[in-house]
């Protein structure tokens, strides 16, 4: 079997028929779209109604590794899980890395392609070109630890390795991720609801073929230069491996836009209680761990005194569970981080839901008997953290209502305004107030709020490619695009964001032309990108989801109360009439048909 890099093939599973199929993509449509996030979307148009329920059987699940993914090019270890999402109903790409991507293409698949829903629980076995669909009733109600222990020794080859959903995917919680080498998560939009509609437990995968490309002496010769330049630069090859991604938390609350308590504040007063100095000064850092061809090693390896391991806190998850929900305790704040691994929850909304539901009930709009008995939900309480954490997943209690996302939670208590969504998914650990370029992103994300879309942090905060004023409008809607057109082209490379700290889109370019031979230029590259950003649009269009959600919660209309953005708001509506032309759609922000044309997306 052939399994060279420009053999895009993929495994189509149905999972009400049974049948197994495979199939090579053509080529040109590889070209056009690369892999991953990309060619899973054109995937996912071309064959769904966008308009159907996201649970339903006619939503497809489609995992997809980047035209890189497996390689040896640094952070090659990326895959993508899309398919329309039900805490949104956009579309939905959700990220993970770890080493499950780059198994299934040593295993000689691209894609992934579920269909259907099984009558019962099952799991899809791979084994290079040996498919099957196995009983999984025996794996349902386990966490995701627990699956893939069971699994990995059902199989027989320790070295295999498993994608699966927990007990929140089971019961369809509308922000349940899928969680494979058991920390790593594809976590945002609810992808892991969708595989426990379908009453998909897991997959698990193990392939043998090395990944041949045309030139190797010229591949291998871009892969060297680029580890060089990542090991070098002062945030990959320094920041990020000795404090991984919690580097983010003081910097962040220094410069005022650290939301705290749901977003009301902007600055956390116990910082350096719960960042990154704090996990390594306290002991719990043990060590650091990298995906799968990764130089940079931002993972990390955790034991708490309670005796407890695991993998993290990321800087997203810490803030989640620590300054949103004005929680300290450093402890209880990684306990929840491992919790949401092992039931299988996206933690950025699992915390901000429940940092949502703090700030309702201090404000008397949740009676205290809908808590029946529960720890009172008040910020700082590490106990509720853990406590609503457990219910969220199971669906019990309170738990029910707060596992539809904090939009739904707090529109069924009348007060919709305490949720700090974008298109209903939770905003992560930037107030919009605080930058400027970052505000407009959010507003403008194609699967709702998301900070990984199009990063402007890293020129209006961090200074990469190079310092803009965060509170400066001008020039930010053409940064904008260029940033969520390039992180489209890098999600479908199958390569991951925090490479963009040291690469730049001519280095990106350099790589798929070294192992593809395509003889694109950069221009034509971001050109894939802005095509990719712009299907998702249309898709979303079709979903009904209209430019009017282009907006953020009116808390970032008010100023901020203090810290060094202090009297600051979001001035996001001023940008959008320029970011829409910029991207060449009418002033209502609607695409044009000669635009989708132009980019040969219909």
């Amino acid at each position: 079997m052939s399994n060279d890099i420009l053999t895009v093939k993929a495994l189509r599973v149905n999972l009400s028929t049974g049948q197994i199929k495979e199939e090579i993509i053509d080529g040109e449509l590889v070209k056009k779209y690369l892999g991953g996030r990309g060619l899973a979307s054109k995937i996912l148009l071309d064959e769904i109604d966008p308009s159907i329920d996201p649970l339903s059987q006619e939503n497809k699940l489609i995992f997809a590794n980047g035209l890189l993914t497996g390689t040896a090019v640094p952070t090659a270890g990326r895959y993508m899980v899309v398919t329309k999402g039900p805490l949104t109903g956009t579309i939905a790409s959700s990220n993970s890395g770890g080493f499950f991507g780059a198994e299934l293409r040593k295993a000689g698949w691209s894609l992934v392609i579920i269909e259907g829903k099984a009558d019962k629980p099952v799991y899809i076995s791979i084994r290079d070109s040996k498919v099957e669909i196995k009983d999984a009733t025996h794996l349902w109600g386990k966490d995701t630890h627990k699956t893939t222990d069971m699994l990995l020794e059902e199989f027989g080859d320790d070295k295999a390795r498993v994608a699966c959903i927990g007990p929140a995917g089971e019961r369809l919680v509308k922000f349940a991720a899928i969680i494979n080498d058991k920390a790593r998560a594809a976590g945002r939009t609810g992808v892991g609801a969708v595989m426990g509609s379908k009453n998909l437990k897991a997959i698990v995968v193990r392939g043998s073929e090395r990944i041949e490309v045309l030139d190797k002496a010229t591949f291998m010769e871009a892969i060297k230069s680029k580890v060089d330049i990542i090991r070098k630069n002062p945030i990959t090859g320094e920041g990020l491996p000795k404090l991984g991604t919690k580097v983010l938390d003081s910097i962040i609350n220094q410069s005022g836009l650290y939301p705290t308590k749901n977003f009301q504040f902007g600055t956390f007063e116990y910082t350096e209680e719960v960042n990154g100095e704090a996990l390594v000064n306290k002991g719990y850092l043990k060590d650091n761990k990298a995906c799968y061809a990764c130089p940079i090693g931002c993972g990390r390896d955790v034991e708490l005194p309670t005796g407890k391991k695991g993998e993290g806190p990321e800087y997203e998850s810490g803030w989640a569970f620590g300054a949103d929900c004005g929680v300290k305790d450093l402890i209880a704040v990684t306990e929840a981080n491992f919790m949401c691994n092992e039931l299988g929850l996206d933690t950025i909304s699992a915390g901000t839901t429940i940092a949502a539901a703090m700030e309702m009930y201090e404000k008397g709009y949740i009676p205290k008997e809908d808590l029946e008995n529960g720890p009172e939900l008040n910020f700082g309480s590490s106990e509720a953290i853990i406590y609503y954490l457990k219910k969220i997943a199971y669906r019990e209690g309170l738990g029910d209502k707060l596992a539809e996302g904090s939009y739904r939670f707090c529109e069924s208590y009348g007060h919709p305004e305490i949720s700090m969504t974008v298109k209903r998914q939770e905003l992560p650990a930037y107030d919009p107030r605080g930058a400027q370029g970052h505000a407009l992103e959010y507003a403008t994300s194609n699967r709702g709020g998301c900070h990984v879309r199009g990063y402007m942090i890293s020129p209006e905060i961090l200074g990469v490619p190079q310092k803009l004023d965060p509170q400066t409008v001008e020039g930010k809607a053409g940064w904008v695009k260029i940033f969520q057109d390039l992180t489209a082209v890098i999600d479908s490379a199958g390569l991951c964001l925090f490479s963009s700290f040291a690469l730049s889109a001519d280095d990106y370019t350099e790589l798929i032309n070294a192992g593809t031979g395509f003889g694109l230029s950069t221009d034509e590259v971001l050109k894939i990108g802005e095509r990719i950003w712009n299907l998702e649009r249309y898709f979303n269009y079709k979903a009904g989801i209209l430019p009017s959600e282009d907006r953020l919660p009116d808390r970032f209309k008010e100023p901020l109360p203090d810290g060094a953005q202090k009297g600051s708001f979001a001035h996001y509506e001023e940008l959008l009439p320029e970011y829409y032309s910029a991207r060449g759609w009418s002033r209502d922000g609607i695409i044009p048909q000669e635009k989708l044309k132009e980019l040969e997306i219909a």
